[in-house]
């Protein structure tokens, strides 16, 4: 697989969401086990489970963050700048940390020009509190627009092997070796081809449609949401998984809705 890095950590190209993560010894557990695993790429936001998920991370993550990359988001309901300033603020103080590695517009406020919002995460930015900035669910017109603010690393769309409205966001993101993160990666049900394929290749459905996705551009980054360590390490399988042309394309052909 081709290597990715983010803030000169070279990344795993299998990530973790944490959209269900709440803040137990166990799962506080399970977060440092999917390190051990492997993985170093992992996304939060600042709504999720209502803030449990930065908080389980802060916590689970406080002294082993050398080489892990944690992304979070703010901004979906409201990307006024003081909405903004608030959630990056809250998100700092629960992910136990002076800077956050990757932080996201998580929505494109439509009362809100987007560089208007870009602006006040730029601050936090230029004062050494944020690494990189990304974006999500954006077009290539305002990732375009959003370039224009400042430097994008990284853009969350939906995208799998179902839903793939982003096809030309991925295009944008590979040739300008920006990062893509597809978010629900899992989306949509297995089909007899995903089946077929992934006995040929003795690996579950879950493996071929991420290794499907890994295929796609190698700017690509998945982050299935999981609870389950065995699930992680199942996932993480697929990063071993080699799709000949003609799998890749009976997948791109025959799952598109």
């Amino acid at each position: 697989m081709t290597p990715l890095t983010l803030a000169d950590t070279k990344l795993t190209r299998i990530g973790l969401g944490t959209n269900r993560l709440t803040d137990t010894p166990e799962n506080r557990a399970f977060v440092r086990a999917a390190v051990e695993a492997g993985v170093n790429f992992i996304d939060t936001a600042h709504l999720y489970t209502s803030g449990s998920s930065e908080q389980t991370l802060g916590a689970a993550l406080e002294d082993i963050r050398d080489g892990i990359v944690v992304a979070t988001k703010g901004g979906f309901h409201d990307g006024r700048p003081d909405a903004l300033r608030a959630e990056l603020e809250a998100s700092l103080e629960r992910l136990r940390t002076d800077r956050i590695d990757l932080y996201y517009l998580h929505r494109v406020d439509p009362r809100v020009e987007l560089e208007v919002s870009l602006e006040a995460i730029r601050e936090y930015r230029d004062a050494g509190q944020i690494g990189e900035v990304g974006v999500s669910a954006v077009s290539v017109d305002q990732l375009e627009r959003a370039r224009r603010v400042l430097p994008i690393a990284a853009v969350q769309n939906h995208f799998n092997l179902s839903e793939r409205a982003s096809e030309d966001v991925i295009d944008y993101c590979t040739e300008q070796a920006i990062l893509f993160v597809p978010y629900f990666p899992l989306g949509g049900q297995p089909t007899a081809a995903v089946d077929e394929i992934a006995r040929r290749h003795r690996a579950t459905p879950t493996q071929i449609t991420l290794a499907w996705l890994l295929r796609r551009s190698p700017m690509v980054l998945p982050i299935p949401g999981t609870l389950s360590l065995a699930h992680v390490r199942e996932n993480l399988g697929a990063l071993e998984i080699e799709l000949s042309d003609e799998d890749y394309e009976t997948l791109s052909s025959t799952e598109r809705l």
